[in-house]
């Protein structure tokens, strides 16, 4: 019974909720495994009769298998979702995973690079010649300037340009679109690059801006392999991956009296709380200013 109670549940978040296809294998896959988890230990799958005991004992074992609380909380999400379409589809009369609460997460600040770090990178960093060398740099520059995901700067193409409007139209998680400013000389930069592909690249994916000089659009893999190659020669931070350079992005803007709220807009963040990781970092500016600067501190 759950199987067909799930395929209707996935319909409904990919076509009523949009939300991605990545977010819908995870949704399948978590739920998927406590109904195997049921019927391997408890010898029953039905989900009318799930209780709040089950989704414990799951839960357990999960933490005994050494997963992470990030992971699980992931796990909790999906079944609390899934249960929250039965209850609304009248197929359930009771929730089972409401009494649960999400485990606490280590707290992580986001590594960011110094804004001498990141002038280094866009001004006196030597890219490789030619168009590859082109690419490369313009990849790491929308990543800063405009704070993308690796995913959002992949799918970005020419017609999401709006040129006279100095914007770039993203389409982020959940199919949820925003609209980012972005500088003359950006824009100066992408039109070159443009212009640079047309003339050098005979076949060539007209549709993406960010191509490979083969002319196939970018990937993962490649994207994260140039921003790690160039971080990795201007600084020390463990992690070089192209989430640093958002990181970054977000940073720079709050030490430098960007309001949280904008900056959750510019990010594409369904909530602040996503957002508010950011001023951890800042204060901690704010205390060495004062320790420094104040006679004292």
């Amino acid at each position: 019974m759950h199987e067909r109670w799930l395929t209707d549940f996935t319909q409904y978040i990919r076509f009523e909720k949009r939300y991605s296809r990545h977010t819908l294998l995870a949704y399948q896959k978590d739920i998927s495994s406590f109904f195997e988890f049921l019927f391997t230990t408890f010898s029953f799958d039905d989900p009318k009769e799930v209780a709040h005991f089950h989704i414990r004992t799951w839960l357990a074992q999960l933490k005994d298998n050494k997963q992470l609380a990030r992971t699980i909380n992931r796990k909790i999400s999906s079944l609390t979702s899934f249960y929250k379409y039965l209850l609304r589809q009248g197929l359930v009369d009771k929730n089972p995973v409401r009494q649960l609460h999400a485990m606490r997460m280590p707290e992580r600040l986001p590594a960011y690079l110094k804004e001498t770090e990141t002038e280094e990178l866009l001004q006196e960093v030597q890219f490789d010649e030619g168009f590859k060398g082109f690419t490369d740099r313009l990849i790491c520059d929308i990543l800063y300037q405009a704070g993308l995901r690796r995913s959002e700067l992949i799918q970005l193409k020419e017609a999401d340009i709006e040129w006279s409007l100095h914007q770039l139209r993203i389409l982020g998680k959940g199919n949820k679109e925003r609209l980012l400013p972005v500088s003359d000389e950006l824009l100066k930069d992408i039109r070159e690059y443009i212009s640079e592909k047309k003339r050098t690249i005979e076949h060539c994916d007209r549709k993406h801006l960010l191509v490979l000089d083969s002319g196939r659009p970018l990937y993962a893999g490649y994207v994260y392999r140039i921003v790690n190659r160039y971080l990795s020669g201007l600084t020390t931070l463990p992690k070089k991956s192209p989430h640093i350079l958002r990181h970054t992005f977000a940073t720079h803007l709050l030490n430098n009296g960007a309001n949280i709220q904008a900056i959750k807009d510019l990010l594409g963040h369904s909530s602040l709380a996503a957002t508010q990781i950011y001023t951890h970092n800042n204060i901690d500016k704010l205390k060495e200013i004062h320790k420094l600067s104040h006679p004292r501190g």
